[in-house]
């Protein structure tokens, strides 16, 4: 471990919840919690004011409607999430070249690698610096945590919130950790923790004191050592930058099993076809097709083909996520579906057959298409497209009112918020029929203007949705995925 404290980990607060606070002024203040709105969704995050309620992160949804029912519940805009985290990522870069990305929303820096920091007081000026400069770039607020290792520094950083900076000194960790709970260390879960308690281990300067035999046995070698290892503040691992994606999927969970396997059949496709634009947008191709199956008793089935070399074609993976699918029995119903791609390259390796296929499907009616859309949302009970449905939290514009955002939809009206990001005031709601021509679905606006000699603001993609539950008509639609 290092003598100074030039390892610096930021965590944006609440970032997702954070992000629709400053999107919306309206929800300045209130309680928002982000996440899959259907029965089976989680929390993906919650802002302070749900905490207070007792919501927080991999909570049921269920569960925190009971809590905190007056909270707006917003399904997350990963557009806008992802390019703000592009902003954030930037500042980190300048001042390091060590830079290890765990989400959107959380990573470590090494400052000592670029020079930026070399002792105490370089390290929290550096730190100081960095969250003013979020601010200002995003509008949003960052804790930051320095230590001489990436544990402390992420220990630090949550003793650092909301909106703060700590600092802990070299010679100080033991003293610092002792007195904490056995769960602050990495790795120590629920289930760690309590066959820690069962054994009358509580804080982690009695995993300490135990010593690291005791530590074995009760959690075998390889957990044992780690345990006795970080209680000890040992933390050898270094900052390491940008990972090497192996692996790109997408999977939907369905509030409601699927028994239909003509309509199993459809989401696959669908998946699939996600998962090559996120593919191509990556740059990417890959050669093994992963299919992933839940079915209704929580059991999970993997299946994979591997080709003769990397595509990034629609019509190849389809066909063999539809050739995975054949050989799982969906009897019973299925509960969650997947579409991966991994052995991933930086080119394609152009096939003929795949060529061919790839042109046949741009002539035919495909999911995805306008007729294959049509299909799945009629297989899945939902309006066509052409019927316009609007999504809560969807950001739109009026022809009359300018831009804001969707509060709610259902029996043939959309309920809208217009109001803008540099708003002090929250802005005045208004009724329409879903099919007023004057409404658009748009972009959402960058948290902080463009100012000259700075970069844009962030841009998220049109039509991510969300639902807030004031402002609503009375039985609107507030579900989502």
């Amino acid at each position: 471990m290092r003598n100074a404290p030039t390892i610096l980990h930021l965590d944006m607060d609440a970032f997702y919840a954070s992000v629709e606070q400053a999107s919306k002024p309206s929800l300045r203040g209130k309680a928002v919690i982000v996440g899959g709105l259907g029965p089976r969704g989680v929390v993906a995050t919650a802002s302070y004011e749900a905490r207070v309620f007792g919501v927080h992160s991999a909570m049921p949804m269920a569960q925190a409607r009971r809590l905190a029912p007056n909270a707006a519940y917003l399904v997350p805009r990963f557009g806008i999430y992802r390019d703000i985290s592009e902003q954030v990522m930037a500042l980190l870069r300048e001042l390091s070249p060590l830079v290890e990305p765990l989400s959107l929303d959380e990573a470590f820096v090494d400052l000592e690698a670029g020079g930026a920091a070399w002792d105490d007081s370089s390290a929290r000026l550096v730190g100081d610096k960095l969250r003013g400069d979020i601010r200002a770039a995003t509008g949003l607020a960052g804790s930051v945590g320095l230590a001489a290792s990436k544990m402390l520094a992420k220990i630090a950083s949550e003793q650092a919130k909301p909106d703060g900076l700590v600092l802990i000194e070299p010679g100080t960790e033991r003293a610092m950790l002792g007195p904490m709970s056995v769960r602050t260390l990495p790795g120590v879960g629920p289930a760690t923790g309590d066959h820690l308690r069962r054994a009358g281990i509580h804080t982690v300067e009695e995993i300490a004191e135990a010593g690291e035999d005791e530590l074995v046995r009760l959690l075998g070698k390889a957990h044992g050592h780690a345990l006795y290892a970080m209680a000890l503040a040992h933390d050898e691992r270094p900052v390491v930058a940008e990972r090497e994606t192996k692996s790109v999927s997408v999977e939907d969970t369905y509030d409601v099993d699927i028994h239909d396997r003509v309509r199993v059949g459809l989401e696959v496709q669908r998946l699939a076809d996600r998962c090559v634009r996120r593919l191509r947008g990556a740059g990417l191709s890959g050669r093994t097709i992963v299919l992933k199956v839940r079915r209704y008793d929580f059991s999970t089935l993997t299946r994979s083909e591997t080709l003769r070399g990397p595509t990034d074609d629609p019509a190849v993976v389809r066909e063999a996520a539809a050739r995975l699918l054949e050989s799982v029995d969906t009897t019973g119903g299925v509960r969650l579906l997947g579409v991966g791609v991994s052995g991933l390259a930086d080119y394609t390796q152009e096939d003929l057959f795949a060529q061919a296929a790839g042109e046949l499907a741009e002539q035919q009616p495909v999911e995805g298409g306008e007729d294959g859309a049509e299909a799945v949302a009629a297989a899945r009970g939902e309006e066509t497209p052409s019927e316009r449905k609007w999504l809560a939290g969807q950001d739109v514009r009026h022809a009359e009112y300018g831009h804001g955002w969707v509060q709610g939809s259902g029996l043939g009206r959309v309920t809208v918020r217009f109001e803008t990001p540099g708003a002090t005031e929250p802005g005045r709601v208004r009724t329409f029929r879903v099919e007023d021509p004057g409404l658009e679905a748009v972009e959402p606006l960058p948290l902080v203007e463009e100012r000259p000699g700075r970069g844009g603001g962030s841009r998220g993609a049109a039509g991510s949705g969300g639902s807030a539950t004031s402002g609503a008509p009375d039985g609107a639609v507030v579900g989502g995925v």
